[in-house]
């Protein structure tokens, strides 16, 4: 799955911007990015939202313990890998349907989340027992949010384009062509959110998210820690 922002949803990260400037290397746009994506996933299918969103998505080679799924309502779009463990508590928790699956849960958990403000959001990540990867855009508000598992079962990283875009996807090898060395494994555990304006983890919200310069030899531009954890956020 891909998800692919421009500077004026996400802000670039600091830490990526830096590795990409102290480490030059090749970089393609947020279009070819996309058009990558298509053309080396069979049945992909892309979508533009507005001027400045791109998503895209393939069940091509997706593990059958750990599907993939799209999902749109209310202008809520959301794309999911993985599966819950606890889903069926949940659907009851905010009165789903029991054929409502991952996807369509956590657009109903990101309502919630947005409509009771100031609720705060590592509890509705928090919530969510399994393995997963999500992308969550709110059209109507211009919002992002983004989350993966407390032990990244489900991969996903993120990085900067050659236009200034943030692209999020579950391939690395996409973005390593795409980003250069403005490219991080995104932290297990953690939801970035525009709302919140960044990073955090929601295992361990008052730890702050630090960004370690990675050396010249390795993939990623930076590695994302929290604070006080002895679990490293990227490993190669």
């Amino acid at each position: 799955m891909l998800g692919v922002f421009s500077s004026s949803i996400v802000s670039p990260p600091d830490e990526l911007v830096a590795a990409g400037s102290r480490t030059p290397s090749p970089k393609i746009t947020s279009d070819a990015l996309v058009n990558r994506f298509v053309q080396s996933n069979s049945s992909a299918i892309s979508m533009q939202i507005g001027d400045f969103v791109q998503l895209a998505y393939s069940h091509s080679k997706e593990s059958a313990v750990l599907p993939r799924s799209f999902a749109v309502k209310d202008d809520i779009f959301c794309l999911f890998e993985g599966s819950l463990d606890n889903l069926g508590s949940l659907r009851q928790q905010y009165g789903l349907a029991k054929s409502a699956n991952e996807v369509m849960l956590v657009i109903e958990a990101y309502k919630a989340l947005r409509d009771r403000a100031p609720y705060p959001p590592n509890h509705v990540v928090g919530h969510l027992e399994g393995s997963f990867a999500f992308i969550v855009f709110d059209k109507s508000t211009s919002t992002l949010f983004v989350a993966t598992d407390q032990v990244g079962k489900v991969p996903l990283y993120w990085g900067i384009t050659a236009d200034g875009y943030v692209a999020f996807a579950n391939d690395a090898d996409l973005l390593k062509g795409a980003c250069g060395k403005s490219l991080a494994s995104f932290p297990q555990g953690c939801f970035y959110s525009t709302t919140v304006g960044g990073l955090r983890s929601y295992e361990n919200p008052k730890n702050k998210i630090t960004a370690v310069p990675a050396t010249e030899e390795e993939i990623w531009g930076a590695k994302f820690m929290v604070e006080g954890s002895a679990v490293v956020a990227a490993t190669e």
